[in-house]
């Protein structure tokens, strides 16, 4: 029989969420309430006392000084009520815990039915008071404020509806599936019948590798090898295994593609075959023969550095940009603690010690007429409490963020996270950074279960967001499931009990096996063994499925029973599922009857190399060329208008989100200054509490550049992020790189992509790029990752389809190694008196700037990177901090100089007077051009006046002007030519305009 518990709280205590609720209907869509109450609903399928029930109640589930409970309905007054619980196989995370929890407190296992964890089930229903409510509004706040039917059901109940003794019911969410899992053949008659199957299975198989599989399954080897296993035609489960393989979120074709390039400014033509291993892979073997502190790069889930003779640091970047679009707290969530498992799956195991984030997304306040499936708002706010989720639960700080609005990622939203994580160099005196898959090996399956929640992440990734795109991709990870596995883990990896380790991530088992799988030879598998969530899965299902929290293990059969044992110490279910072999085949069983048999060199052998045409136009061909702005009169209100522009103003309601201090180890925190909420240019870390050691990280994300030449959006990024790291006290000659493309479609079509081959062009421009920045700033690239098909099409007022690419987009995070944390400064300035220099040089580098965007210009003048003049006056500032005569470093970003003149002040709380005539400039001949020019390689400086001639010595030779001083007056003056004033505002005004956009969030 199930029950029903309600908890709610106390009438006088105050609602924060159903506060919360109220605020979001008034200001996302004029809907006001008098009062919004939640009520939480644990519905329990299983055969339980009522002496059992009354102890769950009063010992788990109800605080008797804050909350009230029931097993009947609550008597709350509403006006209306909407209810809103998990679909049927969506992953129940707080219901998968009260199992846990009941069973510790009952002290049995549950009797339900299934005897899992699916049978606790956990809801709300949001009671709602207000004057002259109607449905039609009701049904608003329930799609569009508290649910996303992708993953969640909802009613409403008016008061004439309701019931005050059966209430909502017992709604329970139980996955049946009255199917017997099924093998079947698939048709290779022809190309056009393997085509459709592709499309139809949503498999999203490039239509030049559908020959190739053809081919191999027409052999008369593979054919004869076949019938000895009752084989002939592949089997669905053999077709889903190479089209997750052959995505491009797995085999990255695009970047592996062969590249037919021409320039129709010069003529100029060349083929360019490979940019990952021209591009990413050449530059970072050769930079890691040259860095004696660079570990492993490129070939694992993560790259590995050495922190000190003990330690290695590990990192790694992702993104879960399909699945956020569809769902954002599930695919957010999912995001941030899937990457987590990459550091984890490193070497033989990694201890998170960080993760970071970037979201792109369309304006929040948007209000035209396409309609995305989630606005920008709830998007942002679903991507936003995903990640905090993911960290804050999983006991790892997420200190550094960032977040960036354009109309371009309308069509799809971007994610990015990152994870950091640290291991000892050596497990049972062998390097820890290696593994390798032997046969025999026992294949174990760690963590969570097998469901339909995941199938199909990584084609749908692979292909444009469209109506059609399947919401089976979309999962909902379990930080706490997560966390007992990660503790298990490293437990077992202490023991030495684990050969090889990686993360069931995209692909699920299909990957991580089919991948491990390559060091052995081979592998047989009894799917049937694979822990479920529900039974009735075919077994292609369970091959591919990506559902969250799963490791696989290989472990030797000498250590399996300990091995087991640790798990049950940890409660984590851990199976064997298989054994790795030399036999040269992927061999897959279910019952005992082989359903898969396929050659393991397949996939490295016999696909075709995808192409692609790469034709840049410049700038001026497309029409870009820089505006007649006459000069500004009023600079105060322009440096106002700037500061409160979405992409420059005060994000402090989304740090304050993020717990940064758990694991005790920050040391620059993501907020700094006098009232600790100015954004600090990068965190410092120490993973290791008894060192002086720190770990900097900083990224950068400039997409906006990409509007005029991708080439300089690469540069500047990679030279932002660098800077950030300086800023902090970062070792110019440890800096390690991940990088994260995300790239509309570059295939060209002359309907549905007609300037695929400029998009083609602009990739093959930043990787240039990219491999030039890193050789020249000697950064290896430790690790990467590249996410394609960033477009979306999206419903007009009238019906009509409209198809949206997002910028070509590059984030990159850099991560350095500190010698001495107590040596770290921020950008805040200290002292009034102190010094204020600017060193580098500003150009008219106005193109895509944040001012353009202003007036509603792009320019053709792009900010361009001289990495051979920029690092020498980086090694410069990186002396003077170490000899302790720098106050404050703050890098100029985007916004120009104004702004972070600006931000040095408010981060002090103090004033600041300078003089732009002593700015040294090359081209800047006006006030809005030395203001707001976004030039690269420029930092912002105070130094005490006692240290101006040692400091100025330092920089002998190089561009550099001491500009002006810090006031104790709190005013902000900007003067020009013959002292002439340009800017004069307070600071405090400076302030209260740069947080008022979204002030009101915090």
């Amino acid at each position: 029989m199930p029950h029903r518990l309600e908890i709610a709280l106390k009438p006088e205590m105050f609602d924060a969420e159903g506060e919360g609720i109220r605020l979001k209907a008034k200001n996302y869509f004029g809907i006001e309430f008098v009062k919004v109450r939640s009520v939480s609903i644990i519905t329990i399928d299983a055969a339980l006392t009522k002496d059992e029930l009354n102890l769950i109640q009063t010992t788990i589930f109800t605080n008797p000084v804050t909350q009230i409970s029931s097993f009947a309905p609550l008597p709350i007054d509403f006006d209306w009520i909407i209810w809103v619980g998990y679909k049927p196989g969506v992953k129940d995370n707080p219901g998968s815990t009260a199992v846990e929890a009941i069973e510790d407190v009952i002290g049995s296992k549950f009797s339900g039915p299934l005897k899992k964890k699916e049978t606790v089930y956990t809801s709300k229903r949001y009671c709602f008071q207000g004057n002259n409510l109607s449905r039609i509004n009701i049904e608003k706040i329930a799609r569009e404020l508290l649910s996303n039917d992708i993953i969640q059901q909802t009613k409403i109940y008016s008061k004439s509806d309701w019931s005050d003794s059966e209430g909502i019911g017992y709604i329970i969410p139980k996955v049946v599936l009255n199917h017997v899992p099924t093998v079947s053949t698939i048709s290779i008659k022809s190309d056009e019948i393997l085509k459709q199957v592709s499309d139809r299975r949503n498999l999203a198989l490039n239509p030049d590798d559908i020959p190739a599989i053809r081919s191999y399954f027409l052999k008369k080897d593979v054919l004869a090898a076949r019938a000895l296993e009752d084989l002939s035609e592949p089997t669905d489960i053999e077709l889903e295994y190479i089209s997750q393989a052959r995505s491009d979120h797995c085999n990255h074709n695009t970047f592996r593609g062969l590249f037919h390039c021409s320039d129709l400014e010069t003529g100029y033509t060349e083929i360019v075959d490979n940019l990952f291993k021209t591009c990413i892979e050449s530059p970072a073997l050769y930079l890691k023969d040259k860095k004696p502190w660079v570990v492993s790069v490129l070939w694992d889930n993560a790259g590995a550095g050495l922190f000190d003779e003990d330690n290695y640091y590990v990192i790694t970047g992702e993104t879960h940009n399909s699945p956020s679009n569809m769902e954002a707290y599930g695919g957010a969530i999912t995001g941030i603690v899937g990457v987590y498992r990459d550091p984890l799956g490193t070497g033989k195991g990694s201890k998170l010690i960080m993760g970071s984030y970037g979201f792109c997304v369309g304006h929040r306040d948007y209000n035209g007429p396409l309609m995305p499936h989630l606005h920008p708002r709830r998007l942002l706010d679903g991507v936003i409490e995903g990640v905090r989720d993911g960290g804050n639960k999983s006991g790892i700080p997420t200190p550094f963020g960032q977040v960036l609005f354009h109309h371009g990622y309308m069509g799809k939203c971007l994610v990015f996270v990152t994870a950091l994580g640290i291991m000892p160099s050596k497990i049972k005196e062998e390097p820890a950074e290696q593994k390798k898959t032997s046969p025999e090996d026992i294949i174990v399956m760690c963590g969570g279960r097998v469901g339909k929640d995941g199938i199909h992440g990584v084609t749908a990734s692979s292909e444009v967001f469209t109506e059609n795109t399947p919401a089976g991709h979309v999962q909902i990870g379990d930080p706490y499931t997560q966390k007992k596995m990660h503790d298990f883990l490293l437990e077992a990896r202490d023991e030495g009990l684990i050969t090889f380790i990686t993360d069931n991530g995209g692909g699920g088992l299909s990957s991580s096996i089919g991948e491990s799988a390559r060091d052995s030879n081979g592998c047989e598998i009894e799917l049937d063994r694979v822990p479920l969530k529900y039974e009735g899965l075919d077994q292609w299902e369970i091959w591919v499925s990506e559902s969250q929290e799963r490791m696989t293990v290989a472990v030797k059969p000498e250590h399996f029973d300990r091995f087991l044992k640790l798990s049950s110490k940890h409660a984590v279910e851990s199976t064997a599922i298989g054994r790795y072999t030399d036999s040269g085949k992927l061999h897959i069983k279910y019952n005992n009857k082989t359903c898969a048999y396929i050659d393991m060199d397949l996939l490295s052998a016999g696909f075709p190399q995808w192409e692609f045409e790469a034709v840049w136009q410049p700038p001026a061909m497309r029409g870009l060329h820089e505006p007649v702005i006459t000069e500004p009169k009023d600079y105060n209100k322009l440096l106002l208008d700037i500061l409160s522009r979405p992409n420059i103003c005060s994000k402090e309601w989304i740090c304050r989100q993020y717990d940064h201090e758990v694991q005790g180890g920050s040391v620059i925190k993501p907020l700094v200054g006098k009232e600790r909420d100015v954004n600090s240019d990068a965190v410092v870390i120490r993973p290791v509490l008894g060192s002086e050691k720190g770990i900097a990280f900083s990224q950068a994300l400039l997409p906006a550049y990409s509007a005029i030449d991708a080439y300089h959006m690469t540069s500047c990024t990679i030279d932002e992020a660098v800077r950030r790291l300086i800023c902090v006290g970062g070792n110019i000659d440890h800096i390690g790189g991940v990088d994260n493309f995300c790239w509309p479609n570059i295939l060209y079509h002359p309907v549905n992509n007609p300037d695929g081959k400029f998009k083609a062009a602009q990739l093959v421009r930043s990787c240039k790029a990219l491999a030039k920045m890193c050789l020249s700033y000697e950064i290896p690239l430790l690790s990467g990752k590249d996410s394609m098909y960033v477009d979306g099409y999206l419903l007009g007022g009238y019906g009509e389809s409209h198809k949206i690419s997002a910028l070509e987009t590059m984030q990159f995070s850099a991560v350095s190694v500190i010698n001495d944390i107590n040596k770290c400064i921020t950008m805040d300035c200290k002292i009034p008196g102190d010094l204020v220099y600017v060193l580098g040089e500003t150009r008219n580098e106005l193109g895509a700037s944040e001012y353009y965007e202003h007036f509603g210009y792009i320019g053709s003048n792009a900010p361009k990177v001289f990495p051979n003049q920029f690092i020498k006056l980086y090694r410069a500032l990186c002396d003077a901090i170490e000899k302790g005569l720098v106050a404050s470093a703050h890098g100029i970003y985007r916004g120009g100089l104004g702004v972070h003149l600006a931000m040095v002040a408010m981060g002090g709380e103090l004033g600041l007077k300078a003089d732009l005539a002593c700015v040294p400039t090359d081209g800047a001949d006006r006030v809005d051009s030395i203001l707001f020019s976004e030039s690269a390689g420029r930092i912002l400086v105070t130094v005490a006046p006692e240290n101006k001639n040692i400091f100025e010595n330092i920089f002998d030779g190089l561009i550099f002007a001491c500009i002006g001083k810090i006031t104790e007056n709190r005013d902000f003056v900007l003067n020009g030519q013959n002292n002439k004033n340009i800017v004069s505002i307070s600071v405090d005004a400076l302030k209260k305009v740069w947080k008022q956009p979204f002030g009101d969030l915090i």
